[in-house]
C-alpha cells in the first residue's frame, strides 16, 4: 500500500494494519497508534514512547499526524464554547460545545458549509464548499476532549451532528466518521451518546439504517404541510413529508429507542395551534419525540421568534396527544453558537 505521507488518521484499524506490516512493523502496533491518537491525545510520532526510537523515526516518514488548528475559542455568557478550526487546506468550521448539569455536548460538523439552502439557518446562505473527511469530523471531538482534558475538566458526553452542513449529504465520509467516534479502536463513544441529524434525505436515511450504525437519528421537519415545508427547506420538493415520514417508520430502531423530530418555531409561518395539531397527527405510529426549537435570529434573516406564550401553546397540544415534547433552551446566541447560526468563518480571527 503506497501510503505516500497520508495523514495517518485517515486509515481503518484495518487499513493501518497493512500499511505497517507492509513497511515491516508489526500487527499490533496499529493499535498502540491509535491508542496514543485517540485516548492520549498525541500530536507527534515522538510522544508515543512504548514504541522504538526506530520504529517512530520511520512512522515520521511514512505518515503524517497533523490536527486542525483552533483559530479562536469564544465563550458565552452561558458558558457554551465555539471553536473556530482551520483545515489543512485552510477552509474554516464551527464546532459548540454546551455543558449543563448531566452533561457536555459537542455538536460538531460535517461540511464546509451546506447545500441544503434552507431559509432559517445561516450555515446555507454561505453557501456550500466541501465535504469534510472522516478524520476532519471526528477530529472536532479529538481535539476538544485534549483542550478538555488539559483543563481537568468534564470530558465530553455527548455528541451531536448538528453543525455546519447536512451529515446524510456526505454520507460515506459521516458513517466512517461515526464508525471512529463509536469504536473501541477509535474514541469510544457508546452510540446511545451519539446523534446525527438530518433535513431529511429519504434515501440516504433508509441506506444509514441497514448499515448497522446504531445512532440516535434526529429528523428536522419544521412543518406540517408541503406547501410550507417547501418554502423553508428546499430539499422537501424532493423528498416530501409523507416519503420522509415512511421512512422514519420503517427506521430500523433498537428497543427503547425514539426518533427526534426537531421543529424550529417561526412567528407567524408555523406556530399555529393547528399546526401542532396536524403534527400531532403526522407523527402518530412513530415512536418518537419532539424538540420544539424557537428561532434563533440572524442578521439579515426575515423570520421572527415566536413569544414564550405561543411556545408553550404549542407544546400544550402536543403534549394532550401524548408525545414527549421539550423546548429546547437555546445556548450561546451571544456569540452566534446557537442552531441554525453557524458559518464559516472568514479570516478575521
Amino acid at each position: 500500500m503506497d501510503v505516500s505521507r497520508k495523514n495517518i488518521k485517515s486509515f481503518t484499524l484495518d487499513e493501518l494494519v497493512e500499511a505497517l506490516t507492509s513497511r515491516g512493523l508489526r500487527k499490533f502496533r496499529a493499535a498502540q497508534i491509535i491508542e496514543w491518537i485517540y485516548r492520549n491525545h498525541a500530536s507527534a510520532f515522538s510522544e508515543m514512547t512504548n514504541i522504538s526510537k526506530a520504529e517512530r523515526d520511520l512512522l515520521d516518514e511514512t505518515f503524517l499526524l497533523p490536527s486542525p488548528r483552533v483559530i479562536r475559542v469564544e465563550q458565552s455568557s452561558d458558558g457554551t464554547r465555539k471553536f473556530l478550526f482551520e483545515m489543512e487546506d485552510g477552509h474554516r468550521i464551527e464546532s459548540v460545545l454546551i455543558p449543563d448539569n448531566d452533561r457536555q455536548t459537542l455538536c460538531i460538523s460535517s461540511q464546509v458549509g451546506c447545500q441544503q439552502a434552507c431559509r432559517f439557518c445561516l450555515t446555507g446562505n454561505g453557501g456550500f464548499i466541501r465535504n469534510l473527511l472522516a478524520y476532519e469530523i471526528a477530529d472536532q471531538v479529538l481535539e476538544v476532549s485534549g483542550l478538555l482534558a488539559r483543563e481537568h475538566s468534564r470530558g465530553i458526553t455527548n455528541i451531536v451532528l448538528m453543525g455546519m452542513g447536512e451529515p446524510l449529504a456526505n454520507f460515506d465520509e459521516v458513517v466512517k466518521a461515526l464508525r471512529m467516534i463509536t469504536s473501541d479502536a477509535g474514541l469510544g463513544f457508546s452510540p446511545r451518546r451519539v446523534t446525527l441529524s438530518t433535513d431529511g434525505l429519504v434515501p440516504e436515511l433508509d441506506r444509514l439504517g441497514k448499515t448497522g450504525t446504531r445512532v440516535n437519528i434526529a429528523i428536522s421537519l419544521n412543518a406540517t404541510t408541503d406547501e410550507v415545508r417547501n418554502e423553508l427547506m428546499p430539499v422537501n420538493r424532493r423528498y416530501p413529508i409523507k416519503a420522509l415520514l415512511a421512512s422514519c417508520r420503517h427506521y430500523p430502531l433498537e428497543p427503547r429507542r425514539r426518533i427526534t423530530f426537531e421543529y424550529v418555531m417561526l412567528q407567524d409561518v408555523n406556530d399555529a395551534g393547528e399546526d401542532a395539531q396536524r403534527l400531532a397527527i403526522l407523527l402518530r405510529g412513530i415512536k418518537c419525540k419532539i424538540n420544539l426549537i424557537p428561532f434563533n435570529p440572524f442578521p439579515g434573516s426575515t423570520f421572527k421568534r415566536p413569544d414564550d406564550r405561543t411556545v408553550r401553546k404549542f407544546q400544550q397540544i402536543l403534549l394532550d396527544q401524548h408525545y414527549a415534547t421539550s423546548v429546547r433552551e437555546s445556548r450561546g446566541r451571544d456569540i452566534s453558537a446557537a442552531c441554525g447560526q453557524l458559518r464559516e468563518s472568514a479570516a478575521d480571527a
